[in-house]
């Protein structure tokens, strides 16, 4: 009796889950809006790199949107250097290799 009562509300249950619950006058979404590519607060994908070739060193001049961010300096004899503008106030600071071995996340939020 017990297993006929089971499987008699298990039916029932799965009858239930089986209706369509709906309303009747649902209506599709709308299309997501374009995205515009071509806003100038968009950020360049690529970097701009300036290449200047002097007698004793190599400076490699890394832009993006029109900023300087970043100088390569490559010495004839030595070891590559690199200034870095970190916090975007035009004071730059040297760094032996671009391993800082610190992974912090950093986005353009917003720019004004």
């Amino acid at each position: 009796m017990r297993i006929k009562l089971f499987l008699l509300l298990c039916g029932l249950s799965s009858a239930a889950l089986a209706a369509d619950q709906r309303p009747a006058d649902l209506q599709p979404l709308p299309p997501p809006p374009a995205m515009d590519t071509s806003a100038d607060d968009a950020p360049d994908s690529d970097p701009e790199v300036t290449i200047k070739k002097e007698t004793e060193q190599t400076v490699e001049e890394y832009r993006v949107g029109g900023r300087l961010y970043m100088i390569k300096v490559t010495p004839k004899i030595g070891k590559p250097y690199y200034l870095v503008d970190d916090r975007g106030d035009g004071k730059f600071a040297r760094q032996e290799s671009l391993d800082s071995g610190l992974r912090v996340p950093r986005w353009v939020i917003h720019r004004f």
